[in-house]
């Protein structure tokens, strides 16, 4: 006889405790984390989603903020735009800007997080948590970027998207190993910064214009509008942020904006992301996707997933198993051709 117990319809699937396995791959212990429960479970969703993204062909959005660059997620955040696991990148000023120090072949230091800050500061150290850098030579990058700016044509504002190009180009001139800003400008993947002056290059840019006079100015606006018709042009679009704040609200956005210019907002069909916030204090940063389609920036249909982690965590372990698991999908993936000037060219497949 068969024992019937109250709530059976719920019990139907039971978690599978995690077993060693050391001939596992990156993308089999993943597989065997969809069976176990929490963040481990969600980051395992998280990379099917992803993977899912570019076998539909989505046009995939990537936001990339808090200190992830000086935490050592650089050649990760290259190898993504390289192998073409994103489409365009939204990144803070600062991961930019910590972009350009090592590739203007500076470094970031292994620090300690309980150290004597003015000792630091006596020493002409910054500290970003457990990491160090040199004060010294960010001052060096802020003449460099400052110089940089005056040297372009100031008869038009420039995006942010025509900026980074333009500056990864010129750094493409001198890097010995390809980064952000350099991966960007060779495979011709648009970078938007919407909070580009709350940052190193606001700075550097600001000093530019005092001392040497430099007219440069930017039209953060051209950002909203060049988004816009990006999604507007897409047949869909997936979302992957690490971190919130700026980058995930402009990405955001975006749908808000396609939908405002077709008098439809059809909303991202596919959202990751990694986030440490949450949605408890009002703030946007650690908001469930859920939340989203009451501005129309998530389709109802749509599959999303929150991974409530240390970016420093996921990011590794989603990059190396999606460049093992992504390859069927990349073969047929169909790439936008986009065109850069002034203005940006989209040329959807």
């Amino acid at each position: 006889m068969i024992r019937r117990i109250k709530g059976a319809k719920y019990l139907t699937k039971p978690t599978d405790p995690l077993q060693i396995d050391r001939d596992r791959s990156v993308p089999g212990l993943l597989d065997k984390m969809e069976k176990i429960s929490f963040q481990g479970r969600n980051l395992a969703l998280a990379h099917q989603v992803w993977l899912q993204m570019l076998q539909e062909n989505a046009v995939v959005f990537m936001g990339l903020s808090g200190g992830l660059v000086p935490a050592g997620m650089r050649r990760l955040v290259s190898y993504l735009i390289k192998n073409r696991c994103i489409d365009v990148l939204v990144a803070t000023g600062a991961n930019i800007f910590h972009d350009l120090h090592e590739t203007l072949g500076r470094h970031h230091y292994i620090g300690d997080a309980k150290a004597s800050d003015a000792e630091l500061v006596e020493e002409k150290v910054d500290r970003i948590y457990d990491t160090y850098a040199s004060e010294e030579e960010f001052r060096e990058a802020y003449e460099w970027i400052g110089g940089f700016a005056a040297q372009l044509d100031n008869t038009h504002p420039y995006s942010t998207r025509e900026f980074l190009h333009l500056l990864g180009r010129e750094l493409s001139e001198i890097a010995t190993e390809d980064g952000i800003l350099t991966s960007a400008f060779k495979s011709r993947v648009p970078i938007y910064c919407p909070a580009i002056t709350d940052s190193a290059f606001g700075v550097a840019i600001g000093i530019s214009r005092i001392e040497k006079k430099n007219l440069f100015q930017f039209d953060v606006v051209q950002d909203v509008v060049e988004m816009a018709q990006i999604v507007a042009k897409s047949r869909s679009t997936g979302v992957v942020n690490f971190g919130g704040g700026t980058t995930k609200t402009f990405i955001q956005q975006s749908e808000t904006a396609a939908g405002m210019l077709h008098n439809q907002a059809r909303g991202h069909k596919f959202a990751v992301q990694i986030v440490t916030d949450t949605a408890d204090y009002g703030g946007f940063s650690g908001a469930d996707f859920d939340m989203a389609q009451t501005f129309g920036r998530m389709a109802k249909s749509g599959r999303a997933v929150t991974v409530r982690c240390d970016a420093t965590i996921a990011m590794p372990i989603l990059v190396t198993s999606l460049s093992q698991t992504a390859s069927k999908a990349m073969r047929t993936r169909k790439r936008i051709q986009f065109t850069f000037g002034k203005d940006l060219g989209i040329n959807m497949p």
